[in-house]
């Protein structure tokens, strides 16, 4: 065979690979598109201990075709607070039994020919998508036809090779010592390496069970790469918690501890515990693979030991969740705490931006962390009404100041995010989110410059030495108390569920805001015109007045943007 041809067949495989990992991204992001709210509902709801925590993440695998979807979704969760550490342990021993469906789907593409399938379901594919109320059925018929055709070129280009007759890689695999443990923790850190590399576990077992089904890799040493698959593929996890928060960082070095602890225990018993996986299909590994019928008993043979392996370290360390938290929480310390008015995500992280469905969560969780940060802000405004002391006056001035800065920041900050988001193939479900969402950082950021602007009003007062009359404290007060509870309503209906709500509620506090302003208005010229206070003092006092009725209609437009309904509806 000359050089060009294995060229050809070289950049087939490639070529391969690449279609698989599309496809499994197609097939993936479809599932999530049918079922994303759902999935982050059962996620949070079906984690009430160990063993149900562990299903859960087993049943969100085997359905989204994505253990990284999984585990980043999983620490994305620990990071807002929705699920504790040793809950997110248990999805994530969950995730690690649902993702052996994959390996068990591509050894079928091994073993069957799947052409007359793939084609008619391309075919039916492209109908469906086509169709408004199918198209992510469409989708998911696509991407598992892309990743089923993909197997079939590779079985194809692995046979195209004749690894099998070819001397030199015979040698080179002969070379290795298959009942040496060196050989086995050398193939064991080369799967490790690679599946970091190309961040998918798939492609490293595609290529895994394509040498072991040409005959030329030896089953011990392909076990090796995929147990060093099992420890690669957790970078994900640990990638997307590097700027999350503590807990964030310690679910995903637990992903990484429950692997490695699987590997070793699985190495102490290696070869006996090989021979017992190969002993369920059928097949003699020191004889190897002789003919073509023990060839195609190999894929199953990997998948076999992924299944049983990822099962028996399951079933072991469950028991040994609350010592597994006890030994990632002495590894990661918790950070310097940092003072409330710094600015930081918390929800949002960078390395999150892995399933756009399910990213809409993150989103909404920031957004409601922005409205309780506003509320807080409009607390020290009410404060800064009644704080005489000069320093105390400059500081809490100047926090107020701050959270003005930290409120345009984070509108900025989430209005990129949501624009990533996004830019990624959605369902019509989630692009209206994304639209909400927009609306809705642009009318909290609209709070916070109502909240600055009162805190300049009240500067201004402290600076002309003049003073609110005792009547005109007590209007004041009135008047925050009713914009508090609109803030406090709208907080209520951001963290809930839309049918859990009563809008009304939001409506008619805004009402009683606007009657309140037009009375202070009337009797405030009524007062000046009495001189019962300057003009200053009441334009001051209207200044505030006015403010917090803006505030009030902002807060109406968040409720109105969440719901997806008008208050003249």
């Amino acid at each position: 065979m000359t050089t060009g041809i294995y060229f050809a067949i070289l950049f087939k495989i490639i070529g391969s690979l690449a279609l698989l990992i599309y496809g499994m991204k197609v097939m993936s992001e479809a599932l999530q598109k049918m079922a994303g709210s759902q999935l982050r509902h059962i996620l949070g709801a079906m984690t009430t201990n160990r063993f149900t925590g562990m299903l859960t993440g087993t049943f969100i695998t085997c359905a989204v075709q994505s253990s990284s979807a999984t585990t980043v979704m999983t620490v994305s969760f620990v990071n807002a607070g929705l699920l504790t550490l040793a809950q997110a342990i248990s999805v994530i021993m969950g995730a690690n039994i649902g993702t052996t469906l994959t390996a068990w789907i591509m050894s079928l593409g091994y073993s069957v020919d799947l052409t007359s399938f793939v084609f008619p379901a391309f075919l039916v594919g492209i109908v469906l998508i086509y169709t408004r109320r199918m198209r992510y059925v469409g989708d998911f018929l696509f991407g598992l036809s892309f990743m089923f055709f993909s197997l079939v070129l590779l079985s194809d280009a692995g046979k195209a090779l004749h690894l099998d007759s070819t001397p030199a890689v015979i040698e080179f695999f002969k070379s290795f010592d298959v009942n040496s443990y060196f050989t086995i923790l050398i193939f064991l850190a080369i799967g490790s390496v690679i599946t970091c590399i190309v961040q998918s576990s798939a492609a490293v077992m595609a290529i895994t069970i394509l040498l072991c089904s040409t005959g030329v890799l030896p089953i011990y040493l392909g076990i090796a790469l995929v147990m060093g698959e099992n420890i690669g593929t957790t970078i994900t996890a640990n990638l997307a918690a590097l700027a999350a928060n503590t807990q964030a960082r310690r679910a995903a070095l637990a992903h990484l501890m429950f692997n490695v602890i699987g590997v070793i225990w699985v190495l102490a018993v290696f070869y006996p515990f090989v021979n017992m996986v190969c002993g369920f299909v059928d097949y003699n590994p020191a004889v190897g693979a002789v003919n073509a019928n023990i060839k195609v008993k190999l894929p199953v043979v990997l998948a076999a030991f992924h299944t049983t392996f990822n099962v028996a370290n399951t079933f072991l360390l469950i028991w040994a969740i609350p010592q597994l938290e006890k030994l990632v929480c002495c590894i990661i310390k918790p950070r310097k705490s940092e003072a409330e008015e710094d600015f930081r995500l918390r929800f949002i992280q960078a390395g999150i931006m892995k399933t756009p469905e399910l990213s809409v969560l993150e989103a909404s969780k920031e957004i409601q962390s922005f409205a309780e940060r506003l509320q807080r802000m409009f607390d020290m405004v009410r404060e800064l009404l009644h704080t005489t002391e000069d320093s105390k006056f400059v500081k809490l001035y100047s926090r107020i100041e701050k959270y003005e800065g930290i409120s345009d920041n984070m509108e900025i900050e989430i209005a990129k995010y949501l624009d990533q988001v996004s830019n990624a193939h959605l369902s019509d479900e989630t692009k209206e989110k994304v639209r909400s969402m927009l609306r809705e950082i642009s009318e909290l950021e609209s709070i916070g410059d109502s909240c600055y602007n009162i805190a300049r009003t009240i500067n201004r007062k402290m600076s002309a030495k003049e003073d609110f009359t005792e009547k005109q404290y007590n209007h004041i007060e009135q008047m925050f108390e009713l914009t508090d509870d609109a803030l406090t309503q709208m907080n209520s209906l951001l963290i809930s569920h839309k049918h859990q709500n009563d809008v009304n509620r939001s409506f008619n506090i805004e009402n009683e805001i606007n009657n309140y302003r037009n009375q202070l208005s009337t009797q405030n010229i009524q007062d000046v015109n009495e001189h019962k206070y300057t003009y200053a003092i009441g334009t001051m006092y209207m200044d505030i007045i006015q403010e917090c009725e803006k505030l009030g209609d902002y807060v109406v437009n968040v409720v109105e943007a969440r719901m997806g309904v008008k208050q003249n509806a």
